[in-house]
Parts: structure tokens; sequence; C-alpha cells
């Protein structure tokens, strides 16, 4: 009896991911929805991109938590448009709770919005929030193994950045057995390399993002 109440819930759910599709496209807003573990660095992930964006790229963000505004306050000192959800324990977003978001948002005035979801490699990779992107953020600190201990997560990533890649040779990251992790699962998802203390890889990460945004103007995504 359990699994028709599953069911019944993420369809619900489904439904208001695809309004909020639909009121992010009527904005002409792009949103990327960003998932790691706790500490993977979705935030400095965040400001890194938004350094590197085009010049004009107007830029918002959602901030999902359990508790607290830390990260939100410090999107919003950077002059970024930001809204914080308090999930109060859940340990993922989910569509409702971004469609509530969408009142304190500006969003005919942005170009792309980032969605920071709660930091956690299970649940939130089941919820739809209405995104274009699936981010998944992996840092070298937590080991070159989570594509195989963590599958689902993985398979519904459309691009997947290893940060902290700086600190490769102090953990010992084997960047081929990652891939080969993520290729089990997801074969078209790319894996990036990224730091944002270094810089190193953004560069390509942003242009890959930009083309991405790009495609989906030309109506080709």
């Amino acid at each position: 009896m359990k699994i028709p109440v599953v069911r019944q819930i993420l369809s619900a759910n489904d439904q208001i991911a695809m309004e909020n599709r639909a009121a992010f496209d009527a904005a002409g807003v792009f949103v990327l929805n960003l998932m790691a573990s706790p500490g993977a660095g979705k935030t400095s992930v965040i400001l890194a991109t938004v350094d590197r964006l085009p010049q004009g790229v107007r830029a918002g963000v959602v901030e999902g938590d359990v508790a607290s505004s830390i990260d939100a306050d410090t999107v919003a000192a950077r002059g970024l448009p930001v809204v914080q959800i308090n999930t109060g324990g859940s340990c993922h977003l989910d569509a409702p709770m971004i469609h509530s978001a969408l009142p304190h948002l500006p969003l005919n005035e942005l170009d792309l919005l980032f969605i920071e979801n709660v930091g956690n490699l299970i649940c939130p990779a089941d919820f739809a929030l209405g995104s274009n992107l699936n981010v998944v953020i992996a840092s070298v600190p937590e080991g070159h193994d989570k594509p195989y201990k963590y599958p689902g997560m993985f398979a519904a990533a459309t691009v997947v950045l290893v940060n902290k890649f700086d600190l490769q040779e102090v953990f010992d990251f084997d960047l081929d057995y990652f891939r080969r992790g993520v290729a089990m699962v997801n074969p078209d998802a790319p894996v990036m390399p990224v730091s944002c203390r270094s810089g190193a890889g953004m560069d390509t990460w942003v242009a890959w993002l930009v083309q991405r945004v790009a495609r989906r103007e030309r109506g080709k995504d």
C-alpha cells in the first residue's frame, strides 16, 4: 500500500515542477538545480560561476538548507537576488517549495537562476523542480567512489563537476575511476574537474553552460 502513496507524491511534485518550468520559460530564465553532499562547495561554485559569466547576464539564487541563512547571506553580500528556503528537517527541496519562492524573485529581471539544493546525495535526485539542468557537484576530499555508492544521484545529472580539484594529489583522487563510475550510470553526462579556489577548469565549465543556454534559446535543448 505504500508504493502507490509514494507515486502519488512524486506525481503531484512533477505537476508543480512543470508549472515552475512554465513560469521560468515565460520569464526567459534558465535554471540550474545544484545537488551535492554537504561541504562539496555548491555556494562557492555558484559565486565562481557568476564571476565568469558574460557581461550583462543577470543571475539569481534560491538557497535550500535545513536551517540557517548562512549561504544566502553570503550570496546576498555579493549583490545577487536570493531567496532562502529552510526545509525544517527535510533532506531535499521539492517543486512546491520552489513554487512558493517564485513571487519573491525578480524572474523577469534574471537570465540564470541557481537553485542550491539541500546537501544530500540521495533524496534530491528524486524530486523534479522545473530546472533546465541538474548539476551534481562532487568534491575531491569526498573520494572517487561516490558514483558507485550513490548511482541514483549521478544518473540524474546533466553534468558533473568535480570541485576542489587542486587537492587531487593530497587526497590521491583517481579521476579515471570516478569517470568510469559516472559513465556506468550516465554515459552522456560530462565530468568537469574544477577548483573554485584556483579557478582551474571554471572557464571550461562556464563556456559549456553558456553554450547550453544558447542552445535552449535557439530551441535545440
